[in-house]
């Protein structure tokens, strides 16, 4: 037996056992051969490395992310997956398929194809997410048949189902329909769910269309009744509450649970890393490292049916890490099928190569310049005050709740300036469309000042929020001039710009360039007042209509849990 790598001295995790032994490993054409107390006879003549006693544990894998949300090309964000010991991801393209439609999924994949790690799409099922946002392009059956057939080997799941109220409430609407097919078509396939705080019958509904996962915030209650009716939970870092955890740690579970991302900022991907952060906070926490590392292998692998890998064992692709201290993941080295990738002293060894994409990917806002009238609301009363609608945000959570509150009106106009909210706007940006809804919008949001962004989820039309007119239109339409990114406005004065010149929602720089804009962005909304624990993600959820409890799109002010547009104004 020819033997490419053999690597002596390490201690080894198996994934079967959840422990450690020491032991030797053989790599052979980028897969283990063999893991074992000796080396093998046959063995001639390998390359050799001194494991020095260090640990060896699988790359780790994340299924439910979306690189989108990164704001890097996926090139850019490979390089941070492998130095983080990320070798295997399940890649969501729902935000650029919201963007370019099919076509957007397409640059995608072909994209993840150049990549140093290997990179599966999820094709996105929610395109839009609901029918009540303006979008570039649709994602239907007669789409998802060209993309299977196409690039079948590197689609491994139906992306998430956002639009639960469908699903409750239409059993022959577009959600239905997505789904038998799909469950007829590929029914080895798995189903991705997005279920936020849905009980009961209702959960039952999910369950029995298909929807077997949720990767949505968990409360212990949720968790539980979603694992005693089948459901595989997806762990993201705001659901790792100490209640939760202790429930995932004191109750036999495992095979029921694995720690995803789903989406990271470029400025917390650099400082804090990417899957390899959620495990060490995961053993801070109280979880045995042995745990920790099997819910970011083995149960994500199984998950998606990756049956190849998540294991050091012979026969399994040969993707793991040399770390020299377990509970802090110190990587001395990453490898992807048996291949050196990432060197603690030489950094990465392989980067892939970067893909170009097509020149109209850089021209994708079609938005003419807007004026100051375009974010002054009229009011079905000339003077006095008027009951109205407002979007309350919430510092520690996406989710946000509805207000209504007396606005004072003169000649015919909302006046906010007194007040302690803000304007906001959403404008349709796909130029076939004139749609556009403006609002109120108040709690932990900016207190001064404009923000306007592209990166706003899932249809990615025109956001702004602003104190007045005239500083929102400087923050819109320096975006729409750039073609896309996110611009806050302070005293009349840009304060802060990130370029997203990619379909309005990619940087086309490095991830160190990226987060750079990023944190000033960030700085500039705290600033005006903004408090969160994930600003980006707060304001660019405040347009997605599938999360809850109101939101804005271009087509009007959105209850999500009835799925419904409601009047700004409320009627007495």
């Amino acid at each position: 037996m020819n033997i490419d790598l053999f690597i002596e001295n390490v201690q080894i995790y198996n994934s079967y056992t959840k422990k450690f032994a020491a032991g030797n490993v053989a790599i052979r054409n980028g897969k283990i051969a063999y893991v074992g107390e000796s080396q093998p006879s046959a063995v001639q003549d390998p390359i050799k490395i001194d494991g020095r006693g260090r640990w060896m544990i699988p790359g780790f894998i994340d299924i439910h992310m979306h690189i989108e949300s990164a704001l890097l090309t996926p090139h850019v964000f490979a390089q941070a997956l492998v130095s983080n010991g990320i070798t295997t991801v399940v890649s969501d393209p729902h935000e650029i398929a919201n963007v370019f439609g099919a076509r957007g999924i397409r640059e995608m994949i072909m994209a993840y194809k150049q990549c140093p790690v290997d990179i599966f799409a999820a094709i996105p099922s929610s395109v839009p997410s609901t029918e009540l946002e303006t979008t570039g392009g649709r994602i239907e059956i007669a789409e998802i048949e060209s993309l299977m057939q196409e690039f079948g080997d590197h689609i491994i799941c139906l992306g998430e189902v956002m639009n639960f109220q469908d699903i409750i409430t239409n059993p022959e609407g577009r959600s239905h329909r997505l789904l038998r097919h799909f469950k007829d078509k590929y029914p080895h396939l798995p189903i991705e769910g997005h279920c936020p705080r849905v009980r009961g019958f209702e959960l039952a509904c999910l369950i029995s269309a298909g929807i077997d996962s949720d990767h949505t915030e968990q409360s212990v209650e949720g968790m539980d009744e979603r694992i005693r009716n089948g459901m595989f939970i997806e762990i993201q870092e705001k659901s790792m509450k100490p209640e939760v955890m202790n429930y995932l740690i004191t109750h036999p579970v495992s095979e029921h649970f694995c720690f995803v991302t789903d989406d990271v900022m470029p400025d917390k991907l650099q400082q804090n890393g990417h899957l390899n952060h959620l495990v060490r906070k995961a053993v801070r926490m109280g979880m045995r490292v042995e745990d920790a590392i099997y819910a970011a292998s083995f149960t994500p692998a199984r998950r998606m049916k990756l049956l190849d890998r998540g294991v050091i064992a012979p026969g399994k692709v040969a993707d793991f890490q040399l770390i020299t201290n377990l509970e802090t993941l110190d990587i001395d080295q990453v490898y992807v099928k048996g291949k050196l990738a990432f060197d603690r002293e030489q950094g990465i060894l392989d980067a892939g190569k970067a893909y170009k994409f097509p020149r109209d990917f850089y021209n994708s806002v079609q938005l003419s310049p807007l004026q100051a009238d375009n974010f002054r609301i009229k009011a079905p009363v000339h003077e006095g005050v008027c009951p109205t609608r407002v979007i309350m945000v919430s510092a520690n959570t996406t989710f946000t709740e509805e207000k209504v509150d007396n606005i004072p009106v003169k000649n015919g106009e909302l006046r906010l300036e007194d007040t302690p909210y803000c304007y906001i706007g959403v404008f349709a940006r796909y130029g076939d469309s004139s749609g556009r809804m403006l609002g109120v919008i108040g709690g932990d949001t900016i207190k001064q000042g404009a923000v306007a962004t592209t990166y706003a989820h899932d249809h990615h039309n025109l956001l702004v929020i602003g104190k007045s007119a005239e500083d929102m239109q400087l923050a819109a339409n320096e975006v729409i001039a750039r073609q896309g990114g996110i611009c806050t406005v302070i005293d009349g004065q840009v304060s802060a710009f990130l370029p997203l010149p990619i379909g309005g929602i990619l940087s086309n720089d490095s991830l160190a360039i990226t987060a750079s804009h990023v944190q000033k962005i960030k700085e500039s909304l705290e600033n005006q007042g903004y408090r969160h624990n994930n600003i980006l993600m707060s304001l660019s959820t405040i347009t997605l209509p599938v999360s809850p409890e109101l939101k804005m799109t271009d087509l009007g002010l959105v209850r999500v849990n009835e799925g419904e547009i409601v009047d700004l104004f409320v009627r007495t």
